[in-house]
């Protein structure tokens, strides 16, 4: 329980702006934070579904486009747009077409390149269309998408700390958090959440449920674990393992990928 504690504060200390403090920052910790990272997940989806039905119902259900806005809008707030962050730096430092050493430093700049603004602007434009359009059949559709992609995101980030993934330098949150986590708890952590994700659209949780609707929920989880895994294995030969920016942009592959899986099929 002692441990629990701690990954706890070690999920919620890092990965949102929860006024959590973290009181172990060694590798127990950091594994156990990195499992417990769908629980974070889950509260950050938790809240932003809640607050696009909260727009949608204000506007009279007239407005998914503004709903979704909000949702999208939530998480970033909620992170400090951390994940958004590592998106734009790990696009430039990719972009840059240098070798690992030089897209490391390019990628540890505090500004932000043309890269980095264009892969922010598409992904987040294309998270609002996503959301738009589950919102746009359902109020409870929209809000369960949001839930899903959120806890996908989290799920992916504990997928990427498996054990073998090395840290692309030898300081930062990769550093601490990379290889940390038995393929094998990782592994579980990834079925549960594409059990769970079944469990929600089949259980009538949302409209259409039904075994079919469980199976394509499901799936939307495992697209969006392999949409990370693909450029998680893309930062390991370009740059040589995971930084903390290679962790937000997988996450938010993830999260992406989910939200397109639900609208697409």
């Amino acid at each position: 329980m002692s441990g629990l504690g701690h990954g706890l504060r070690f999920a919620l200390g890092t990965l949102t702006v929860l006024p959590v403090r973290v009181t172990r920052w060694d590798r127990p910790a950091a594994r156990a934070g990195m499992l417990c990272a769908p629980v974070a997940g889950a509260l950050v989806g938790v809240a932003a579904g809640a607050c696009g039905a909260a727009v949608l119902a204000a506007d009279g259900g007239r407005g998914p486009l503004l709903a979704a806005v909000g949702t999208v809008a939530v998480p970033a707030a909620l992170t400090r747009g951390l994940h958004l962050d590592g998106l734009a730096d790990t696009a430039d430092g990719l972009g840059s077409g240098r070798p690992a050493d030089a897209a490391l430093r390019v990628m540890k700049a505090s500004d932000i390149g043309p890269f980095g603004v264009l892969a922010l602007v598409l992904t987040v434009l294309a998270q609002v269309a996503a959301v738009a359009e589950l919102f746009d059949r359902d109020w409870r559709t929209g809000a369960a998408g949001a839930l899903l992609a959120a806890v996908t995101a989290r799920v992916a980030l504990t997928l990427t700390c498996r054990g073998g993934v090395p840290a692309a330098r030898p300081d930062g949150l990769g550093a601490a958090v990379a290889g940390s986590v038995p393929g094998a708890l990782a592994a579980v952590v990834c079925a549960a959440a594409a059990g769970g994700a079944a469990a929600l659209g089949g259980c009538g949780v949302v409209p259409a449920g039904g075994p079919a609707a469980a199976a394509r929920w499901a799936a939307a989880v495992l697209a969006g674990l392999v949409a990370g895994e693909v450029l998680l294995r893309h930062c390991r030969r370009r740059l040589g393992g995971v930084t903390g920016d290679v962790l937000g942009a997988v996450a938010e592959t993830a999260s992406l990928t989910t939200l397109l899986s639900l609208v697409l099929f």
